[in-house]
Formats: C-alpha cells, structure tokens, sequence
C-alpha cells in the first residue's frame, strides 16, 4: 500500500482533519464518491457515436469562431490611425 504504515496514515489523517474541520469531512468523502461512480460508469459506458460526432461539431464551431475573432493585424491599426 505505498509503503504507508500506520503512523503515517494516522499522521496524514491528523492533517485532514486540521485542513477541513470534522464536519467537512463525510461532505467531502460523499462528493469523492460521488465522482468516482461517475468515472467508473463513463469509462464502462466508453465512447458512443454520439458522443464523437458531437465532440467533432463542437471543435468544428470552435474553429470557426477562432478565425472570425482574429485580431486586427499591425497594417489595419496603422491605417487606423493615420485616418
């Protein structure tokens, strides 16, 4: 287990404890929980089609975005400027 024996888990356990107060602690192992079957069941579920296809339009939008935001290039504030 790491090489961890029981003084240093308690150590460790002493320093949460300093850090987040007692009544933090079970809200805090409940949202860990919480994330951890979240994970588990999208690493089981792996990737639907779905998923992909959406993922490919969302980065397509992105870069469409991205090349209409450009910023203005040296040569156009210049002529700005002298206008």
């Amino acid at each position: 287990m790491l090489g961890l024996r029981l003084p240093e888990l308690l150590l460790i356990l002493l320093v949460v404890i300093l850090l987040f107060g007692a009544k933090k602690l079970p809200e805090l192992g409940d949202s860990l929980g919480k994330g951890i079957r979240a994970f588990k069941k999208a690493s089981e579920r792996g990737f639907d089609k779905d998923d992909t296809e959406e993922a490919t339009q969302q980065q397509g939008q992105l870069s469409e975005g991205s090349a209409t935001k450009a910023p203005p290039s040296a040569a156009s504030k210049k002529a700005d400027k002298q206008a």
